[in-house]
């Protein structure tokens, strides 16, 4: 049974490994202190992480706590939205090249939220190769210093996420429902709020630009954000339904194996997905009109891909963001090392799964138009 779990021994990508002691207890404790025997090893390397990220969280405190509660986000930031696998990392990569205008969240930061300010530099400095130059799942590069998705930080901030479903399999039902935040507890959506907030204050305590955010569960949060984020500005990304199945059954392939802390069902794979997608949608569709006027954007990721340049600019026109003029020919610049990348290739599907697909995901098919074949 052993030889059918990919990555079993790999201690990399593990976004766990930033989490503090005490929320580490917090989260074994929910799950029954249950981790599959195969994965005890990555249980151990993270109960002692965990230990020196809550020394370190202990003198970030100290040492900045009342400087970070003083902050205040002035500036609107600017959230993208999209499904897994729909071209949000590179919206998310293109719009980041604007650094005049935003600020983001790297891959070290949203991994280490309790403990940035402290460890960044040393550790980024001192032991680069931590990172693989890729990601597992597809080959964009990967950095310390990449834009990446924010939603890490308040999962270890908070343990509320959908994404602990997918390390704990056995309770992806209760984590699931962290996705919209529908049918919890006012209170606890706070704690969330909260926690986000006080990430947003550190990326801002010594810079004032806009913050850039990027997570694809925010795509089912709109009125969570809003009572954040008044003034919020967003930017949605679809891509073809059928395509967005199969690279999602490829990251849970790939990616998923080094996160999993259960023995994974593997028959639920496919059921995940579609049910999340539904989920995802029936939460921003009731939550698209109260976004203000002005303050929207939406892509196709083919035309985002066949010309950025253009995608981007019309960003900036819907959203009324300023100096898309001085910002273009970075953009170029930067569009221009894009040339050469190899996108995942998959073999069709077959005609009974393309039917579920076309069934389950038969809003996304109509309202963006997609063909149904």
């Amino acid at each position: 049974m052993s030889k059918q779990l990919k990555h079993q021994w790999s201690i990399s990508h593990n976004y766990m490994t930033g989490i503090t002691f005490g929320q580490w207890c917090r989260l074994l404790s929910e799950n029954k202190f249950y981790i599959s025997p195969a994965y005890w090893h990555r249980a151990a390397f993270i109960t002692f992480a965990s230990m020196a990220n809550s020394v370190f969280a202990t003198i970030e405190k100290q040492r900045y706590g009342k400087k970070i509660d003083a902050v205040e986000v002035t500036k609107p930031p600017v959230f993208i939205l999209g499904h897994w696998r729909s071209g949000t990392t590179l919206l998310h990569d293109l719009l980041a090249q604007d650094v005049s205008q935003f600020q983001f969240a790297n891959t070290y930061q949203v991994v280490n939220p309790q403990t940035f300010m402290t460890t960044e530099n040393l550790i980024t400095r001192m032991f680069p190769r931590l990172i693989p130059p890729t990601r597992p799942m597809d080959n964009m590069a990967l950095k310390f210093s990449s834009p990446q998705e924010d939603e890490f930080a308040p999962l270890l901030m908070t343990l509320k996420s959908v994404y602990l479903g997918i390390s704990f399999p056995r309770r992806t039902e209760h984590y699931d429902k962290h996705l919209s935040f529908r049918d919890i507890e006012k209170a606890e959506i706070e704690k969330w709020q909260h926690a986000f907030m006080q990430f947003c204050k550190k990326l801002s305590l010594n810079d004032d630009r806009s913050l850039l955010l990027k997570s694809p569960p925010h795509t089912a949060r709109i009125r969570t954000i809003l009572e954040m984020f008044p003034d919020a500005r967003f930017v949605h990304i679809h891509r073809d339904p059928y395509r967005v199945f199969q690279s999602q059954r490829h990251f849970f392939d790939t990616a998923g194996w080094y996160t999993y802390m259960q023995r994974p069902d593997l028959e639920a794979i496919d059921e995940g997905i579609l049910a999340r997608h539904e989920r995802m949608y029936d939460a921003y569709f009731e939550d698209l009109d109260l976004i203000p006027e002005g303050n929207f954007s939406e892509l196709r990721f083919n035309e985002l891909e066949a010309n950025p340049v253009e995608q981007i600019k019309k960003v900036y026109s819907d959203l009324s963001l300023d100096n898309y003029e001085s910002f273009e020919p970075a953009l170029r610049q930067y569009v221009s090392t894009l040339k050469g990348y190899k996108k995942n290739t998959f073999s069709d599907l077959d005609d009974a799964t393309r039917k579920i697909v076309a069934h389950r995901w038969k809003r996304s098919f109509e309202t963006w138009g997609y063909d149904q074949y």
